[in-house]
C-alpha cells in the first residue's frame, strides 16, 4: 500500500496538470516569495500549484522519471540546462512571447549551456562562498576555502548536499577547475575532501543558514542570499569571498518539453522580468536579479551589498559552473562513496 501511496504522489502532477487556468511550478525551496505568487494570480486569474525541491538532482530526477511531464516551469541550475537539454527534457521557447526579455543582463545570456537562450531564462544569480559566524570564529583568520581544513574546527563545518560544489571546494584548493574533467584531478578531490569529513557536521540542502542560526557549524560553505537573509536574523553571520575563488552560478526558468500549460508558463516568465517584480524577489531573497532595469530602481542598500552584488574583481577571480559532460557520473560514484565514509 505504501508503493502505491508513494507512485500515486509522484504522479500526481501528470493527472491534474492540464487546465487552462493553472500553473505548475517546480521550484528551489525559499526561491519565490508568496507575494510575488499571490500578484500573479491575482493579475490573471491563474492557480499556481507550487511545489519544491531542494537540489538540481531531486529535480531533475523527477523530471526525468515524468519524461518532461507533470510542471510547467522549472528552476535549473547552470549546467543542468546544458543536461536536460541534450536529453529533450527542454520545451524550445519562443522568446516572441517574452517582450521583457530585453531588461536581461546580457552577461548572463547566450552562455555554452544554451547558446541562443531558447531553453532558459535567467532567474536569479548568486555565489558559494564561506559563511561563519562571527560569535565563534576570528573572520581575520578566515580567507580561504582551506581554513575548513583546520583542526579546531572538527565538527563544526558545513558542506552543502550539492556535489558539484563540493568538489569545486576541493579542486579549488588544489589549483584545479571547478570544471575539471581529468580523472586523476577529480579523484585527488575526493582524497582532499576525505580529509576534510572529521570537520564536517552535515551536509546540508534545503535551508544551509539554519545551521548556522541555531549554532549547530561555526563555518562552511554557504550560499550568499542564505547568507544575507541569515545576516539580518543574527548579525553575527557573515559571508566571505574565498582567496581561491567563489562558485558563481545562475538559475534559469525553463519549461519541461511536455509542459501542458505553456501559455501560462510563458505569462509567468514574462511577469517575473518586469523590473518592479525582478526587483522585489531580489530585495527579499537576497540574491543578484539578471535584470538591468531592475538594478536602477532597487534600494541602494541591496544595490550596494557585496554579498548579493559582489565587485567585478570578485566575479573574475570566481568560476562559473559549466557542464562537465560524462565526467558527472565519475563525479557521482566519489560523491556517494565520500557521503558514507
Amino acid at each position: 500500500m505504501r508503493y502505491i501511496l508513494i507512485l500515486f504522489l509522484l504522479f500526481l502532477p501528470l493527472v491534474s496538470s492540464a487546465n487552462k487556468n493553472r500553473l505548475y511550478l517546480f521550484n528551489w525551496t525559499e526561491y519565490m516569495p508568496d507575494k510575488i505568487i499571490s500578484a500573479f494570480e491575482k493579475e490573471t486569474g491563474i492557480d499556481v500549484i507550487y511545489s519544491t525541491y531542494d537540489s538540481n538532482e531531486v529535480m531533475y530526477s523527477k523530471i526525468k522519471i515524468l519524461g518532461g511531464k507533470g510542471y510547467d516551469i522549472v528552476f535549473p541550475s547552470t549546467y543542468y540546462i546544458s543536461k536536460m537539454r541534450k536529453q529533450n527534457l527542454l520545451h524550445k521557447i519562443d522568446l516572441s512571447k517574452i517582450s521583457n526579455f530585453k531588461y536581461l543582463n546580457k552577461d548572463l545570456l547566450y552562455k555554452s549551456f544554451d547558446p541562443e537562450n531558447r531553453y532558459s531564462i535567467p532567474y536569479l544569480w548568486g555565489t558559494t562562498g564561506i559563511g561563519c559566524n562571527s560569535k565563534y570564529v576570528n573572520t581575520d583568520e578566515i580567507k580561504s576555502w582551506n581554513d575548513l581544513w583546520k583542526k579546531k574546527y572538527k565538527g563544526k563545518v558545513l558542506l552543502t548536499d550539492d556535489l558539484r560544489e563540493v568538489f569545486t571546494v576541493g579542486l579549488r584548493v588544489l589549483g584545479y577547475s571547478g570544471n575539471d574533467q581529468n580523472r586523476d584531478h577529480i579523484n585527488e578531490a575526493y582524497e582532499q575532501l576525505k580529509r576534510l569529513l572529521p570537520n564536517v557536521k552535515l551536509f546540508a540542502s534545503d535551508s544551509p543558514k539554519q545551521p548556522f542560526l541555531n549554532n549547530e557549524v561555526y563555518l562552511g560553505m554557504l550560499w550568499n542570499g542564505e547568507a544575507y537573509m541569515a545576516s539580518r536574523e543574527n548579525p553575527y553571520i557573515k559571508y566571505i569571498y574565498p582567496e581561491e575563488g567563489a562558485i558563481i552560478w545562475v538559475d534559469s526558468m525553463a519549461i519541461p518539453s511536455k509542459a501542458k500549460n505553456i501559455e501560462n508558463a510563458y505569462r509567468f516568465i514574462d511577469f517575473v522580468l518586469r523590473p518592479e517584480i525582478s526587483k522585489a524577489i531580489s530585495e527579499e531573497l537576497g540574491y543578484a536579479t539578471a535584470n538591468t532595469e531592475s538594478l536602477k530602481i532597487m534600494n541602494d542598500t541591496i544595490r550596494n551589498n557585496k554579498i548579493i552584488y559582489p565587485d567585478n574583481e570578485t566575479i573574475k577571480n570566481g568560476e562559473f559552473q559549466a557542464d562537465v559532460g560524462d565526467s558527472i557520473l565519475f563525479y557521482e560514484n566519489l560523491w556517494e562513496r565520500l557521503k558514507i565514509e
